[in-house]
């Protein structure tokens, strides 16, 4: 997949950052995971929204990367949580469109440069 790369600009906002990822595509969650952990943040990896959930009951994250499909589900019921609880989050999906009721977050079309990944986390982390 990507080599191993430091990314300088983000660095100070993921250093401290636990990212909760949600895909379902072992792969792309592994690519994910990859650049993150590259960039300085912890990754906690899901593949399904009982995972993620079950995640979000049991540790704190700082911001989330969700894919928008997971199998027979959506991550819906994650972005509400997140919302409930002030996690900013990022929507990472082959499905760029219909995200009506998420207006003002940022949807990154599948695939995007582990760069763009990384910094759209650093970003929703300065804010």
């Amino acid at each position: 997949m990507g080599r191993s790369v430091r990314y300088e600009r983000p660095a100070a906002a993921l250093s401290s950052a636990r990212v909760l990822l949600v895909e379902d595509s072992f792969l792309i969650l592994m690519e994910l995971e990859s650049a993150l952990l590259d960039a300085g943040a912890e990754a906690v990896c899901c593949r399904t929204v009982g995972e993620a959930l079950a995640t979000l009951d049991a540790q704190p994250v700082s911001a989330a990367v969700l894919d928008v499909q997971l199998d027979r589900e959506t991550s819906e019921s994650i972005a509400e949580r997140l919302a409930r609880q002030d996690i900013p989050f990022v929507f990472y999906t082959a499905q760029p469109e219909g995200h009506d009721a998420w207006p003002k977050c940022r949807v990154i079309s599948k695939p995007a440069p582990r760069e763009t990944i990384v910094a759209a986390v650093a970003d929703l982390l300065e804010r």
